[in-house]
């Protein structure tokens, strides 16, 4: 399969591999060589025509485009500007489950497929059981990670532990109002993960985030498991805080993962470095998975709330309920607002990654990005650092930012995130973070980063066959199997920060 056009209305198709000059889409001679995810004009544009993809205007020509040729940012605009009303209009639709066993499953009925995971004494359930060290604040990062580097040297390989790890951030101090309570809520969040098995909190003693607040906010916790304590007022304080990570470690380690229903999984939604073959090939599969897992009575989190603009109305008219769709208008509006008030024009979002791989406009970027999270009713809509508190499908206020929704994704409680990316990335948040190719070529030259490929569907390989093996490759890796973030070492903390620092 060369090319493909996704939806009848549309007048262009899609490269899914390099093309050349002579060659035929759709009965259409291609008069410029045309690169994989970019987009072929099927019949002729005049400036100020809407180019038609997914079924829905992305944006219009501002030159004539002839057909046989190519469109990308050079010579489209985008339709969006200020903000919208909105109506609610409920479309449910009958989402589709991967793998014909899986295909009648309902969210009222007992789940049949389970994965390993951590019982929690809270309810929770975690898919890793790690030692997690925390900083109040930036000052002491230092100290956190020299910590965590002795009690390895003193307990090689940590067995009974996943791992043992130090999350500096450059935040907790000179912070104030939002920024200050982001900072607290999303390190409480963490605090109360159910993949920490254990938890250190280091604190310096005279930053903002004083150390009693904090523990009052983070409320009660289990006391052989989460210890806290301030550095000024400790004489060696990489002893004290090694001291309290050996008493941390004798319980967390004898964890043992036991049988799960797959219900209790809250896996979030990701894509960045994305690019033409993104919502043609992984996101698609994304969405196929989290109706399944919704079906089977779990949890997803759709995130990256600016690539949801253009594309909002798909989810809104999902939305259960009218309350369900005045949060999620809310949701959409807020954020429109906090870029006006930046003085930042709100609908130029795709990177420069993202236009070279064939994302032209935000319609274009979003209509892709919303296929991750399928079909399924919006339950639930989450403020950032807000904890899940329904299952099924919820949406989650967070920017578009890879480290800042991931961290944001895993701070609301999902156990992984999945992440889609055609361009490729590395990064881990403080969770699983899997990458999902969107093409072959980058799952075989990157194998380091990516750990899935989707691109295996502008093969002609089919949804069908490709989405079981996904889901099975998911649980495998809820009940333990390493992914290369966590292989790498990669993990990263990033808090969503708007206002002044001091």
């Amino acid at each position: 399969m060369k090319y493909i056009k996704i939806n009848p209305a549309d007048n262009v198709a899609v490269a899914l591999q390099d093309l050349s000059k002579g060659e035929v889409v759709e009965g259409v001679t291609l008069k410029v060589d045309v690169p994989r995810g970019h987009k072929i004009v099927l019949k002729d544009l005049k400036a100020g025509e809407n180019v038609i993809k997914y079924g829905f205007p992305i944006g219009h020509v501002t030159v004539d485009a002839a057909q046989g040729t190519m469109v990308d940012h050079n010579c489209i605009k985008t339709n969006l500007e200020g903000l919208l009303e909105y109506k609610y209009e409920p479309i449910f639709e009958i989402a589709g489950q991967a793998g014909n066993d899986a295909r009648h499953a309902r969210p009222d009925r007992a789940s049949q497929y389970t994965f390993k995971g951590y019982r929690r004494s809270d309810g929770q359930v975690g898919v890793r059981n790690q030692i997690w060290v925390i900083p109040t604040v930036g000052c002491v990062n230092g100290i956190c990670q020299e910590i965590v580097e002795a009690f390895k040297q003193e307990c090689p390989g940590h067995p009974g532990v996943d791992a043992i790890v130090a999350f500096p951030h450059n935040y907790g101090c000179s912070q104030l109002g939002g920024d200050h309570e982001n900072t607290r809520t999303i390190l409480a969040d963490m605090v109360h993960h159910p993949n920490a098995g254990g938890v250190l909190v280091v604190s310096l003693g005279c930053e903002n985030n004083q150390l009693d607040a904090f523990r009052e906010l983070v409320g009660p916790v289990d006391e052989s498991r989460v210890r806290m304590f301030v550095t000024q007022k400790v004489k060696d304080e990489v002893e004290y805080g090694l001291q309290q990570l050996r008493e941390i470690y004798a319980v967390a380690s004898k964890d043992v993962r036991v049988d799960v229903p797959v219900s209790e999984l809250r896996v979030g939604l990701k894509c960045g470095g994305s690019d033409g073959l993104s919502g043609i090939t992984a996101n698609p599969l994304l969405g196929v998975f989290s109706d399944w897992i919704v079906a089977q009575g779990g949890t997803t989190v759709l995130t990256e709330v600016p690539e949801m603009f253009g594309a909002e109305t798909i989810l809104m008219n999902r939305c259960q309920d009218k309350a369900t769709f005045d949060k999620t208008v809310h949701l959409i509006n807020d954020f429109k607002e906090y870029f006006m008030k930046q003085g930042m024009p709100v609908y130029e979002n795709p990177s420069p990654g993202n236009k070279a791989g064939g994302i032209s406009t935000l319609e274009e970027k979003s209509l892709g990005c919303t296929q991750k999270c399928g079909k399924s009713i919006v339950r639930g809509v989450l403020k950032y650092g807000e904890r899940l508190s329904v299952k099924g499908l919820n949406l989650l206020s967070a920017p578009g930012n890879d480290l800042v929704a991931s961290t944001a994704l895993a701070s609301a409680g999902c156990q992984l995130v999945l992440f889609t990316t055609g361009r490729g990335t590395p990064f881990g948040s403080f969770v699983p973070t899997m990458k999902i190719s969107t093409n072959t070529p980058l799952y075989e030259g990157k194998p380091r980063w990516i750990d899935f490929n989707a691109g295996v569907l502008a093969q002609d390989e089919l949804m069908d066959t490709v989405a079981p093996r996904f889901i099975d490759y998911v649980l495998s890796v809820a009940s333990g199997e390493p992914v290369n973030n966590e292989k790498n070492g990669y993990r990263e903390l990033a808090i969503f920060k708007q206002g002044v620092t001091l």
